[in-house]
């Protein structure tokens, strides 16, 4: 919410008060100074002094609405100390609030305008079509421009309504992006912790235990080893040396 100048005149006219005020109530939306200057045919610092002089007075009067200065120009609202009886009777019974995929769609949207879906898209590294059709739906979001290059894609870009809802006279009064951006100092302590090292190679897995063992070469190329006795045929062996059977009765 913009702060509204100070130094308001005491000597506002009755017909100006009553016209400003009147003005700004059945205006839908923030009433620029410019266009009240012009409806009242005052100059503009006059109307920003008049605005400033009605605000000191509600204040002051304790009212529970105050005229402020959002989204470029001026509105009445409710007073922020009675946020939780107007929360309470517009939400009862029904939810207003917005995804977390849809506030981090329309914080792109703000700090990055103008763009297109695909960026954005890019930007968060997920489909964004369905929650920027929701972020225009609800009129905080819309088509401002025209990209030039190749398939001229739609760009967009906040509204008004998106001014008065967070309470900000302009864009310029977001905060600094680079408040929520960690130091160089922790950037670079999280890419040491996830850049890998020839330490955190790691190692050869073991045989598995069923495997079986490798076989001993000498065992395998001696026969006269047990295995390879239990591969000789003894028949075929005797026959060969002319052995004779004891039980035959041969010499």
């Amino acid at each position: 919410m913009a702060d509204l100048p100070a130094g308001a005149p005491a000597d506002l006219p009755v017909e100006t008060r009553r016209a400003l005020e009147a003005i700004v109530l059945v205006a839908p939306d923030p009433v620029e100074p410019q266009m009240l200057a012009q409806l009242l045919e005052i100059s503009v610092e006059r109307v920003e002094q008049a605005c400033a002089a009605l605000a000191a007075e509600y204040e002051a009067q304790q009212r529970g609405f105050v005229l402020v200065r959002v989204a470029g120009g001026y509105r009445f609202q409710s007073h922020p100390e009675a946020s939780p009886y107007v929360e309470r009777y517009v939400l009862e019974g029904q939810s207003a609030r917005l995804s977390s995929a849809a506030l981090e769609t329309l914080a792109i949207v703000a700090y990055k305008q103008p763009l297109s879906r695909a960026q954005v898209a890019s930007i968060r590294g997920v489909n964004v079509d369905g929650v920027m059709r929701t972020l225009t739906h609800r009129g905080l979001v819309a088509e401002v421009a025209r990209d030039p290059g190749p398939g001229q894609a739609v760009l967009y870009g906040t509204t008004p309504l998106f001014l008065e809802r967070l309470g900000l006279d302009s864009l310029e009064d977001l905060p600094s992006i680079a408040s929520f951006v960690p130091g160089a100092d922790v950037v670079e302590a999280l890419e040491h912790s996830l850049r890998v090292t020839p330490d955190d190679d790691p190692a050869p897995d073991d045989p598995a235990p069923d495997d079986p063992p490798e076989p001993d070469d000498e065992a395998a190329t001696d026969p006269t080893g047990p295995e390879a006795a239990e591969d000789v045929d003894l028949t075929a062996l005797g026959d060969a040396q002319d052995w004779e059977d004891p039980d035959a009765g041969g010499v």
